[in-house]
């Protein structure tokens, strides 16, 4: 069964729930290292705005099973590179076409996709070098 936003049985859809169907909840990080939690999908942009180089990390499933699927993006405003890895490589796999497969990262103003594949497995597409 698709997974998508959370709803139980017999909610109703407001207006204001529709409307936000199709825009982004905000989440901006100054810093230069942000694990991605729970509250990082759906439909929220990850914007890492820090000027210095810094590191998107993916935590294992152990700490955060996001479900098959889940999808994260994420845009670079800051002048340094956005690397997206895992916290810990040798359980979760990240792979891209981007220059090191492994590691790929984010040039500022551009954005990429972190898709959850399967268990403690990503692909991110976009932007990546």
């Amino acid at each position: 069964m698709a997974q998508g936003f959370p709803a139980s049985t017999g909610d109703v859809l407001s207006a204001n729930m529709y409307n936000g169907l199709v825009t982004f909840t905000l989440n901006s990080n100054s810093t230069t290292s942000y694990t991605l939690a729970s509250t990082d999908q759906y439909q929220v942009l990850v914007i890492m705005t820090n000027a210095a180089a810094k590191d998107v990390l993916i935590p294992t499933d152990a700490t955060y099973a996001f479900p098959n699927g889940t999808a994260i993006t994420i845009l670079n405003t800051g002048a340094g590179a956005a690397t997206i890895k895992a916290v810990t490589a040798g359980t979760t796999t990240v792979t891209s076409a981007g220059a090191t497969s492994a590691q790929p990262t984010l040039a500022q103003y551009k954005t990429a996709v972190a898709i959850k594949t399967a268990t403690n497995a990503w692909t991110v597409v976009g932007a990546v070098a």
